[in-house]
């Protein structure tokens, strides 16, 4: 609890308990709700960074689902089917999806414009995309000289 000296009535100093001292910092006029009203208070920053989480795990499914198309279907009779990549892989790539970008927009956003952070915010999703697909390689499909069969 805070102890911040208001002046009563009768011009002495009286101490209220629970008082904000930001509230009570109020020497310029201007009252602390009508302060917040013009400046960015966080919420669209924030709002951005949902979205840039929506966007990232959509970009992460559409970019690993394909891939993993075969090891989910597991071709013939399901002979191929690869549980570590459905169990494992995939969700810590759509986890990463959806972290990534919002927490690469909270960084950036601490030293750049937001024009800036949400293009650094690209970037490293574009790295993060680059970075699987060169390290990760899914079980694809038997040789095309098999063929659909009889």
């Amino acid at each position: 609890m805070s102890e911040n000296p208001a002046t009563g009535s009768d011009g002495i100093g009286q101490v209220t308990e629970g008082a904000d001292s930001a509230d009570s910092a109020d020497t310029d006029g201007v009252d602390s709700a009508d302060r917040g009203s013009g400046a960015d208070d966080g919420r669209a920053q924030g709002a951005v960074g949902c979205l840039l989480a929506v966007g990232g795990i959509a970009a992460a499914g559409v970019f690993a689902l394909p891939r993993a198309a075969y090891s989910i279907d597991g071709g013939f009779e399901a002979h191929a089917r690869d549980w570590s990549v459905i169990l494992v892989e995939l969700p810590l790539i759509l986890l990463a999806g959806l972290l990534v970008p919002p927490v690469a927009w909270a960084a950036a956003t601490r030293w750049l414009r937001p024009w800036a952070a949400f293009l650094v915010c690209a970037a490293v999703v574009a790295l993060g995309l680059w970075g699987v697909s060169a390290v990760w390689h899914p079980r694809q499909g038997p040789d095309p000289g098999y063929g659909p069969g009889i």
